[in-house]
């Protein structure tokens, strides 16, 4: 092997790492590390949300799924900028992968995730069968825990220009039969949020 092959192997190996971090896609559910060497308490690991995004102080809600690593950190950069006198030195990478479910076969039906915070009695990431209503979500969730404020659960929903749609839900009304919002069908990646109730609710 000669000098020059030996240049040329060493040189592909230090640009792959890089062609990797700026050819993978983000998705949610990726944790992702961010370093600033400016402010160090700006280091964090962070969870790529459902809806796609990461949230990190002083840059507030930031787009990361269907991004590059490259993209973030740029975003990240430009935001966190006018908080320091030169403009900051921002990296991010990709701290670990989210579980992917395996390709379904074609004698299995495919599923949609769904995801219930707050005061449930099961909250998490609920597998659910397409055209799943929230009615039947709510059941698969085990109901409600005895805080829970029924009168304003929040279905939270990306739309298709990635903006977020917020539907209050009073589930007192769907059970007494003045509302139908029971049967809205649920679609991958909805968020169904149970807030705790108040003191006097």
């Amino acid at each position: 092997m000669t000098f020059k092959t030996v240049l040329l192997t060493a040189a592909l190996v230090a640009a792959t790492p890089a062609l990797a971090q700026d050819s993978y896609r983000i998705g949610t559910g990726d944790v992702l590390r961010i370093e600033v060497l400016e402010d160090g308490d700006l280091n964090r690991t962070v969870l790529v949300s459902p809806d796609g995004r990461i949230t990190v102080p002083l840059a507030g809600s930031v787009p990361a799924a269907g991004r590059s690593l490259d993209q973030v950190q740029a975003d990240l950069a430009g935001r966190l900028a006018p908080n320091f006198a030169a403009a900051p030195n921002v990296y991010v990478s990709l701290d670990r992968l989210a579980e992917r479910r395996a390709a379904t076969g074609p004698t299995t039906p495919a599923t949609i995730e769904v995801y219930i915070l707050g005061e449930a009695a099961k909250p998490g990431v609920v597998e659910l069968e397409p055209g799943t209503t929230l009615l039947q979500a709510l059941a698969a969730m085990g109901g409600f825990s005895k805080f829970a404020a029924t009168k304003r659960l929040q279905l939270r929903r990306i739309g298709p220009d990635g903006s977020e749609q917020v539907y209050l839900i009073n589930y007192r009304a769907i059970e007494q039969g003045q509302s139908a919002a029971g049967n809205t069908v649920l679609a991958e990646g909805d968020v169904i949020i149970i807030p705790q109730r108040g003191l006097f609710e």
